[in-house]
């Protein structure tokens, strides 16, 4: 049986930031390419968070199954992503991480579409996400909720395909 986001108990206000560490942690040990996931100190995701970003973490009987992050982009992100957009008008698909057991539930996808529609609820025109050109998963999902490629950059954690999405 196929586990459906809408079936799972969701955090999405007051996240514990310690518990999401932990999450983001384990999901660094269990992969083969761990510089894949971006990564923010503590002191960042709690600065992030105070500036309209946000963190949903899924739960199956107290157990986490993934998560995901939106950041609104600033100028800084236009600048590193050769974006010509107005980054006020451009939402940041941050980390999403899957726990190993419920990989195959289709679960990146629907959390992406649970991100377009709050960028869209919430007036974004756009999304960009970065990913490793190795990472065929992603890529494929990304690439099936409507992203478009428009190039690769080198960046401190490696090469990235930058991919922009208009809604």
């Amino acid at each position: 049986m196929q586990i459906k986001l809408e079936n799972l108990e969701c955090n999405y206000e007051n996240i514990n930031i310690d518990e999401y560490i932990t999450f983001r942690e384990f999901i660094l040990s269990q992969m083969e390419h761990p510089e894949w996931l971006g990564v923010f100190s503590k002191e960042d995701l709690l600065t992030l968070l105070n500036n309209h970003s946000k963190i949903w973490m899924y739960y199956l009987e107290g157990e986490i199954v993934c998560s995901m992050m939106f950041i609104p982009a600033t100028e800084k992100d236009r600048i590193r992503f050769d974006l010509e957009n107005d980054y006020k008008q451009v939402a940041n698909y941050g980390p999403m991480m899957v726990n190993p057991k419920y990989r195959g539930n289709h679960l990146q996808y629907q959390m992406l579409q649970v991100l377009d529609q709050y960028a869209k609820e919430n007036g974004y025109q756009y999304a960009v996400v970065t990913i490793s050109p190795e990472n065929s998963f992603s890529i494929h999902n990304i690439e099936k909720d409507n992203f478009q490629l428009i190039k690769q950059k080198q960046f401190t954690r490696g090469l990235r395909n930058i991919y922009l999405k208009k809604y």
